[in-house]
């Protein structure tokens, strides 16, 4: 099984990738913004559905298939790479707007949230490459079974990101209303935000397979 320790450092990776700025981010406070915490909500249990796919599928030889065809491997990681980027650009290039300002969407029923929620996270080149990068780090062939460690370690991060998650959407209407009264600010966070997109972009640019 998985030690308390690794349980726990893991945990901690999980809490801050979770917490970086990302598409899932972006969708999350987007959708609960304009369209209200419920339809932020069914976003996010499509959000989670892709997790889940993911997990699975790296248990299942995922990263086995990245080590063996690297051509695959890189192809997703520069896409990931190119993919960050263009987020960031958005965020800072003229007439861009912060994810924090109301914007007119249309109101979408919930089974199309639900999936799109789900194609955000599947579409997500830095999702793919965490998890195959990330997750067989903290597996030890001599601690057990190789599948249980990770559905245990697949269950915690689900648990941390649905946490944290939800806390976004449902706290993303009153961090809005400030950041709406306070122009500056709002020029802050997409500096910031496209900092931080660029910098994840740079990190995994540089990822070693």
């Amino acid at each position: 099984m998985v030690s308390f320790d690794t349980l726990l450092a893991f945990a901690l990776v999980s809490l801050s990738i979770v917490c970086s700025p990302g598409p899932n981010m972006i969708y999350l406070i987007s959708r609960s913004i304009t369209q209200g915490r419920m339809a932020g909500f069914i976003s996010l249990l499509g959000i989670m559905l892709g997790f889940i796919i993911y997990i699975i599928a790296t248990m299942l030889g995922l990263t086995v298939l990245f080590m063996t065809v690297p051509v695959l491997y890189e192809a997703i990681k520069w896409a990931g790479v190119v993919y960050l980027l263009w987020l960031a650009w958005n965020s800072i290039k003229p007439g861009a707007t912060s994810i924090l300002e109301p914007h007119t969407v249309s109101i979408e029923p919930p089974r199309k949230l639900f999936l799109m929620g789900l194609m955000t996270n599947l579409l997500n080149p830095k999702i793919a490459i965490l998890y195959v990068s990330l997750l067989p780090q903290f597996e030890d062939p001599e601690k057990g079974s190789m599948l249980m460690q990770g559905a245990v370690l697949g269950l915690t991060q689900i648990t941390i990101s649905f946490i944290v998650n939800l806390l976004i959407v449902f706290t993303a209407s009153s961090i809005a209303k400030w950041f709406g009264t306070r122009p500056t600010w709002l020029r802050v966070q997409r500096w910031l935000m496209a900092s931080i997109l660029a910098g994840l972009a740079v990190r995994l640019a540089y990822e070693r397979r």
